[in-house]
């Protein structure tokens, strides 16, 4: 299958793992869910690494514990602002990651005294941010906007996860080990804030126990099919199509949710996906990207 076809692919596995989400999320907290999603990954990864005959010992243990701080962090908030929000809008603000980037890659330029800013780029963080403010509209109640800013959240911390992915990368650690890594600290992480937040978890049904499965299958898989196109397409084309993650969340939120189609989200979204868009070709112009770019660290 050519990239673009593995891509499209991908994104619709990541859209559908969104859907079982938000039904996972009736019958378990968001910790729970990236605890088992964390599991899943977990064991898919060890046991995909055997059969490679690749090793699990790191030399840098340390930039794997940051790397899964920021990236459970992100899962964390993402998987929550699903559960309450339309899931278009959710995967939306998730994908804002391309425009934090924008914006780090833009503070590093003032901190290292840049004699002279893009203002191309500059204007595609403006434009991203104006998508937000129309999705997350002042007339939101205070409890629907807290659940827009964790999502907004998820989607800088998946900016700051992907970096450290970046240094992983150049530090020699092959990427079934990264996101092994990742999943333990996922499911660490999803079990220790259960036990802190309720002491117990929720019973299993087979509807739930299925959900939870396909979770963390629908994930892996769509991991593994995009780092495959990354490694023989083209980033930018790749991380273009990558949006239509939003499109098919969209049709899903409408078909089988209900949500609204409201004039304001829907020109928010379209703008997040301009600035992303603009974002990621500026930045590719800026550097090359680097080996391991096919990590979106939220969906790990």
């Amino acid at each position: 299958m050519p990239a673009s076809g593995l891509m499209i692919l991908a994104t619709l596995l990541f859209a559908t793992m969104g859907v079982c989400v938000k039904l996972a999320s009736e019958l378990y907290d968001a910790s729970e869910i990236v605890m088992y999603r964390g599991l899943v990954g977990m064991v898919l990864m060890a046991v995909i690494t055997r059969q490679q005959g690749l090793s699990l010992k790191t030399a840098v243990p340390g930039m794997h514990l940051w790397r899964s701080i920021s990236g459970v962090a992100a899962l964390s908030l993402w998987f929550y602002a699903i559960s309450q929000l339309p899931l278009a809008t959710a995967m939306t603000l998730n994908y804002m990651s391309s425009v934090w980037m924008a914006l780090f890659l833009l503070g590093g330029a003032v901190l290292l005294g840049a004699q002279r800013l893009d203002w191309r780029l500059v204007a595609a963080v403006l434009l991203g941010f104006v998508g937000v403010a129309l999705i997350l509209r002042p007339t939101l109640d205070q409890r629907q906007l807290w659940h827009g800013m964790a999502g907004l959240l998820s989607g800088m911390l998946s900016a700051m996860a992907y970096l450290q992915v970046t240094a992983l990368g150049r530090a020699g650690e092959p990427e079934l080990r990264v996101v092994f890594y990742f999943s333990l600290g996922g499911a660490v992480a999803g079990a220790g804030i259960t036990a802190l937040a309720t002491g117990s978890l929720h019973g299993h049904t087979l509807r739930g126990a299925a959900l939870l499965l396909a979770v963390g299958l629908l994930a892996t898989t769509a991991q593994v099919l995009m780092t495959r196109a990354y490694a023989i397409g083209r980033p930018l084309v790749n991380a273009c199509l990558q949006y239509l993650g939003i499109v098919f969340s969209f049709a899903y939120g409408m078909l089988l949710f209900k949500d609204p189609l409201t004039l304001h989200a829907t020109v928010g979204m379209v703008l997040i996906i301009a600035a992303g868009l603009a974002a990621t070709l500026l930045r590719s112009r800026v550097a090359p990207p680097p080996k391991d770019s096919q990590f979106n660290p939220a969906d790990s």
